[in-house]
């Protein structure tokens, strides 16, 4: 995904513990993170869509210890606040369905 966002190219596999040599033998985590990393990219897509500079608030592909993929969304507190406040005047304009 490119974009603003501080650090994107570097947002590779964050497999706690990995610096630690936790790795699990056999464990497939490159599957997981691009599992995660069409997601991410997916949802920094929409970000950019509304208006949020990836720099404030960006979801990250990583995977956890099994190998499974995970986003996680980073931002600074008023980017993350202005996203909620988004998503719930969705809820509220649509009887809470998303």
């Amino acid at each position: 995904m490119t974009g603003s966002g501080e650090g994107w190219l570097s947002d590779g596999l964050d497999v706690p513990g990995a610096g630690s040599g936790l790795w699990v033998s056999g464990v497939d985590y490159i599957a997981g993170w691009r599992e995660a990393r069409e997601a991410a990219d997916r949802l920094n897509r929409a970000l950019l869509g509304v208006g949020f500079e990836l720099s404030a608030v960006r979801a990250v592909a990583s995977t956890n210890e099994d190998g499974r993929g995970v986003v996680r969304l980073a931002g600074w507190p008023d980017a993350v606040n202005r996203l909620a406040g988004l998503l719930e005047a969705r809820l509220d304009g649509d009887g809470g369905a998303a």
